[in-house]
């Protein structure tokens, strides 16, 4: 009898892979943020998670392994959030605009998501750097279709093509250094920082696709 009544419990713990995965996953990211790839403890997760190590390692493999699972997660939660918060039935500079507040939106709510993202990841070095550097690029793609997109709309397809990318690049690089600034200054509101950023750049892009570009004196 005690015997059923144990096997009984035991089925009732058990839950559907994915669920288990994502508690893992979370738990993962939260000790990640906190004591950074190297420093973090699988013993310490497996607390944090509430299951075994072995059960980790059978789901999501060893620490290698996990922290990949991770990074990949999160890049993909953090695009998805970019992604689907930009109207496409709105200029582009109002596009870009809420795709700021999403991206920023996104930081404030997964904030651990983030710091394993942007300083972990990239201080752990290859694979992981490898996975943000991709998740950059696929960014730098989304707002690069914004700037020809506003410079095709004022018949300047080929000026807006020839420097659209580098000027994505620029607010990507841009964008991320300012939430890297927001961790260490969460006063501000996300909104504040999408309009000092739309301020700083999209003028800036605006000028450039209606052929108005600043030149040295010399």
């Amino acid at each position: 009898m005690a015997q059923d009544v144990r096997r009984s419990s035991e089925r009732a713990k058990r839950l559907p892979r994915a669920v288990r995965e994502k508690q893992i996953l979370d738990a993962a990211v939260e000790v990640f943020s906190q004591h950074g790839y190297h420093m973090a403890s699988m013993d310490v997760i497996s607390e944090v998670a509430g299951v075994s190590k072995p059960m980790i390692y059978s789901y999501l493999g060893a620490k290698e392994e996990l922290f990949g699972h991770c990074i990949r997660r999160e890049s993909n939660r953090l695009f998805e959030a970019v992604r689907d918060g930009i109207r496409p039935d709105v200029p582009p500079d109002m596009q870009l605009w809420h795709g700021l507040r999403s991206f920023y939106g996104f930081v404030a709510e997964y904030r651990q998501s983030w710091i394993v993202l942007h300083r972990h990841a990239l201080a752990a070095g290859d694979p992981f750097a490898k996975e943000v550097t991709a998740l950059r690029t696929r960014a730098i793609e989304l707002v690069r279709d914004l700037v020809v997109s506003a410079g095709t709309q004022r018949g300047l397809a080929s000026q807006a093509e020839f420097s659209g990318e580098g000027m994505a690049a620029a607010l990507v690089g841009a964008a991320e250094s300012l939430a890297d600034w927001w961790l260490d200054n969460p006063h501000v509101p996300e909104g504040v920082l999408a309009s000092w950023l739309m301020n700083l750049t999209w003028l800036g892009f605006n000028d450039l696709v209606e052929g108005s570009v600043w030149r040295p004196l010399e």
